[in-house]
């Protein structure tokens, strides 16, 4: 089977809510709903203390290219406009909302009937994108309308589904594919006619045998869409990977997947772009994992975005289990820990993880010793050994020089690392501070 050229790990999978069908979470009694959701730039509230607003009505508008518009996930009225602190500590700008009811603007067709054709046009498509607001959902949180405006000079000639979810634990994305397949593949041939490319191809690692054949069977019944089963290799849902293995092509350095001719789309993304073109709806909602090994249940939940950590924990399974070490957004290799359980869910949130205290707890570092395990690891070519001393003694400028910017953040190297070395924390500083100093020169 195909698979990407260098690199990559074996993590224990951990996919033990794949059999738990999508629930919806019920309404919390407040929402936050932050306006920095996207890759770019907060979108601009656009509401005030006391507002009556609607499911699905614009609150915060996109006002520069790099940004995405924000609906409201909820009705009711506007408490306050003021910061939040996200998951991870970061105070952003948030509108504040007392749930009443749960009235939907009149535009959006709430209907379970599915719905095939679509009349608009490649140019209406990008627009009907950037007004619903939405973005990528595999992580990067990249608005959609500017992937899919593509540059002048630049031609597309792949479109590529990532429906990897190469991440241990998280199956969301695994129950889009078995519980919306025809709606992800309506979504897939609008992105296609869209780009104008004769065929898209949905990869899927071969450890999904049923989403495998849920997809198949129903992408027999649209014109040029291929499902690619590939190797089980972590982490072959990264962009550049996952061009590599199905194209054959790598991404140069610096250089974005249109630069070889390729646009990537995560499956849940897909599923969020056929909403928004053929039912009118923004993207107010996606589908979260909740997850762990010592869980009393498990699973996949349809929540409107800006529900808090702590109510989506109350409604799963009441309370944390003692001994409990972290709640995870994300999967383990590549997901962060939450430190705020009161801050809100965004469009990229994927799951929550708990792990208890000895699955959380890292082990002691120790002396590198010069293996080069990272390096083998690294999917990039990179050598993270390297990063880790540059970082350390502050040489920034000289990381930057080795291109410590084309690092995925995967998390191979600190996974094969016997020294135990916080390498991939290292690198996330070295990135960080490169990214000062370039901003520094520009001013």
């Amino acid at each position: 089977m195909k698979t990407f050229a260098m690199g990559g790990v074996h993590p224990e999978e951990n996919k033990i809510s794949t059999q738990a069908v999508i629930e919806d979470m019920p309404l919390p009694k407040q929402m936050i709903v932050l306006m920095n959701q996207h890759l770019g730039a907060p979108a601009t509230p656009i509401v005030a203390k006391g507002d009556k607003v609607k499911v699905g009505q614009l609150i915060g508008r996109a006002e520069v290219p790099m940004c995405a518009n924000v609906h409201s996930p909820v009705s009711g009225t506007v408490l306050k406009i003021d910061t939040c602190k996200d998951p991870f500590g970061v105070a952003k700008p948030a509108v504040y909302i007392n749930v009443e009811g749960d009235e939907w603007e009149e535009s959006i067709d709430r209907s379970a009937d599915i719905k095939r054709t679509c009349d608009l046009t490649p140019a209406e498509v990008v627009a009907r994108l950037k007004e619903m607001g939405i973005v990528g959902l595999g992580g990067a949180t990249f608005p959609a309308h500017i992937k899919y405006s593509i540059p002048q000079g630049k031609k597309a000639e792949y479109l590529i589904i990532n429906a990897v979810e190469c991440e241990p634990y998280l199956t969301s994305d695994h129950r889009v594919m078995l519980e919306h397949a025809e709606e992800v593949c309506i979504g897939i041939e609008q992105l296609r006619k869209a780009l104008g490319v004769p065929c898209a191809y949905i990869g899927i690692e071969a450890n999904k045998p049923d989403c495998i054949a849920r997809m198949r069977e129903v992408a027999a019944t649209f014109e040029g869409i291929v499902v690619e089963p590939l190797k089980v290799r972590y982490p072959q849902g990264a962009e550049k990977q996952l061009i590599n293995a199905i194209t054959g092509r790598r991404v140069p350095s610096g250089k974005l997947p249109i630069d070889v001719g390729c646009v990537v789309s995560n499956v849940g993304t897909t599923f969020a772009v056929y909403e928004a073109l053929q039912k009118n709806k923004p993207l107010i909602e996606n589908i979260l994992t909740v997850t762990g090994k010592y869980l009393p249940s498990q699973h996949n939940y349809k929540v409107r975005i800006g529900t808090t950590y702590n109510d989506i924990i109350k409604h799963a399974i009441g309370e944390l289990p003692e001994g409990t070490g972290k709640v995870i957004s994300g999967g383990p290799m590549m997901g962060k820990a939450v430190s705020n359980l009161d801050a809100p869910t965004v469009k990229g949130a994927s799951s929550v993880l708990v792990m208890d205290e000895k699955e959380s707890r890292r082990a002691p570092e120790t002396n590198c010793i010069r293996c080069g395990k990272c390096i083998g690891a690294c999917p990039m070519g990179l050598e993270p050994y390297l990063f880790s001393a540059m970082v350390r003694n502050g040489r920034f400028e000289d990381a930057g020089q080795h291109n410590i910017l084309d690092c995925i953040e995967c998390g191979c190297c600190f996974f094969s690392c016997p020294a135990n070395k916080p390498l991939l924390d290292e690198i996330r500083l070295g990135k960080n501070k490169y990214r000062g100093i370039l901003a520094a020169r520009k001013k």
